[in-house]
């Protein structure tokens, strides 16, 4: 498949699926709101999609894909289809029985993860089952009962999403990228029907956690029978740790290591915010909503276009080309991160008051919603641009020094934490998350500045330049457009409101691409020379 084709599909079913999550988080807030409930929903989703991502989407995937698609070339479908079907009942066999115990102890997994849920008031026929009886009242911690209980429904969503996680790697194997690309559209689709079905629930946050197991038995389905329209029938069989088995696994440790330490952070801010006020764990997820968009929408960007060039250069010893896709990539990171670094700080409670203001979310929790916001935004183009050296560090085989900076990044990530909610409350987390994004990026800019491939050129030391002043253009253009239309957001209706936002967005971008434009920071002929180049390559 042409890697321009492959982006496109993928890019665009991404944009849907980022559509249908933002309807997702604006029916959340309005239902779900941001108390106690929400704080209890937020960490029973994190949980299981904490170690989805670290083993199955993250570690697995890394190891299986590889070898799978090694296989299904050089000893065609039939063998590659049999290590496929083995490595599904592993899976299968060694995360039923992970989940069941973590089911059986969820009460204590709760209290490690959030120990700021009040554990001491826990009810304690909640730790020794049904059989427990007493005689006197005990007065509940309601976010910690709530959690177990969420979480004891959604864990299993981590056993049905790694094995959609494989079927998609499969898929993928076989260019054939939109099925996988598509789940997680069908995953927010789910939770937007089980909460607008919340009604027949006890609680919106019970509506939205079957809702999570039932987006992940759907995604399993779908992804089953896109699999078995490929032609690829996974066989249900005694599974084996057999050669190939084992070569999984071994591939796997490192990039376990790698991904938990990326993921650390997100517990440990889970957990220092369970010691705030309620309501908490909830700002952190909206205002990181809205955080991942351009993270998310640009690390796709140059995940599959310019950086595969960049691995492909370097591992080649192409000096030259090497260090030129280099520069690029870190130059057009920055070209789309930093004026969306901006823009999210220059008009957070508008952001945040449009999206999310309405019933269960009042305009208090905007407010603090919106100073969590700013605090991610100082981080958001270092976090970008740590995806074009970690590929630097990978191209030249070099996985340990990423870790050894992820690490580091993540102690003083907990330390900073610990000193900001003191003066900040819940946005000093944030901050402490965005300023450790920087040390992280000048870290890398340090290990590399030996690395010929990784040298800063003339013209990206020229062009940042230009990126910095065209933001800061597009920044005062927001700040007046802002004051202008303040009437509209915090006054007028849900119309007013929308038009108001649109006007921002849609003004903002254009002041910044004349900007850009005017200052030379890009070139029509550059963005050309790249679709040129996208199509003689094969994804």
């Amino acid at each position: 498949m042409n890697l321009i084709k492959a982006m496109a599909t993928v890019a665009g079913l991404t944009g849907l699926s980022r559509i249908a999550g933002f309807v997702r988080d604006i029916l959340t807030a309005a239902i779900l709101g941001a108390g106690p409930l929400a704080d209890a929903f937020f960490v029973a989703l994190k949980l299981p999609n904490f170690f989805r991502r670290v083993t199955a989407e993250g570690a697995f995937s890394v190891a299986f894909v590889p070898i799978y698609a090694k296989r299904l070339e050089s000893e065609g479908e039939e063998k590659a289809t049999l290590l496929a079907s083995n490595a599904f009942m592993v899976m299968l066999s060694l995360l039923s029985v992970f989940t069941l115990l973590a089911l059986l102890a969820m009460p204590y997994i709760i209290m490690a993860l959030a120990p700021g849920f009040d554990p001491a008031s826990v009810d304690p026929c909640l730790l020794q089952g049904a059989l427990c009886s007493r005689t006197e009242p005990w007065e509940m911690d309601m976010r910690y009962f709530m959690a177990v209980e969420f979480s004891r429904i959604t864990f299993p969503y981590l056993l049905l999403m790694s094995l959609t996680a494989l079927l998609g790697g499969v898929l993928n194997a076989h260019e054939r990228f939109a099925p996988f690309a598509f789940a997680p559209v069908l995953f927010n689709v789910s939770l937007i029907v089980a909460l607008l079905l919340s009604n027949y629930f006890e609680s919106a946050g019970h509506a939205l956690s079957w809702g999570l197991l039932a987006a992940g038995v759907f995604q399993l389905a779908f992804l089953w029978a896109c699999t078995k329209r490929a032609g690829v029938n996974i066989k249900i069989a005694r599974p084996r740790i057999d050669v190939d088995t084992k070569k999984i696994f071994a591939v796997m440790g490192p990039a376990v290591i790698g991904a938990g330490v990326v993921h650390i952070n997100l517990f440990a801010d889970l957990i220092i915010a369970s010691f705030l006020g309620e309501g908490s764990i909830s700002y952190l997820y909206y205002a990181d909503r809205l955080n991942q968009l351009p993270l998310g929408v640009v690390g796709i960007a140059v995940g599959t276009a310019l950086l595969p060039m960049l691995s492909k250069a370097m591992t080649k010893e192409n000096g030259g080309e090497a260090k030129h896709l280099f520069n690029r990539a870190l130059e057009y990171c920055l070209l789309l991160a930093l004026p969306a670094a901006v823009a999210l700080a220059v008009m957070p409670l508008t952001l945040i008051t449009v999206l999310f203001e309405r019933g269960a979310f009042s305009a208090e929790d905007s407010m603090i919603t919106a100073n969590v916001l700013v605090c991610y935004a100082i981080g958001l183009p270092a976090y970008i641009a740590i995806k074009v050296f970690s590929t630097a560090h990978w191209a030249r085989h070099d996985t340990k020094t990423p870790v050894k900076i992820s690490v580091v990044a993540t102690l003083l990530n907990i330390g900073l934490s610990l000193v900001f909610i003191q003066f900040m409350g819940v946005a000093g987390i944030a901050l402490a998350t965005g300023l450790t994004g920087w040390v992280q990026f000048i870290a890398h800019v340090r290990v590399l500045k030996d690395h010929s491939h990784a040298q800063l050129d003339q013209t990206f030391k020229r062009n940042i330049l230009k990126i910095i002043l065209s933001s800061c253009v597009m920044a005062a253009a927001l700040y007046i457009l802002g004051a202008l239309l303040h009437s509209w957001v915090f006054e007028g209706t849900l119309l007013y409101q929308l038009m108001a936002l649109t006007i921002l967005v849609v003004g903002g971008m254009f002041v910044y691409a004349m900007s850009i434009l005017l200052s030379g920071a890009v070139q029509v002929r550059d963005v050309k020379t790249y679709l040129i180049k996208g199509k003689g390559q094969r994804s």
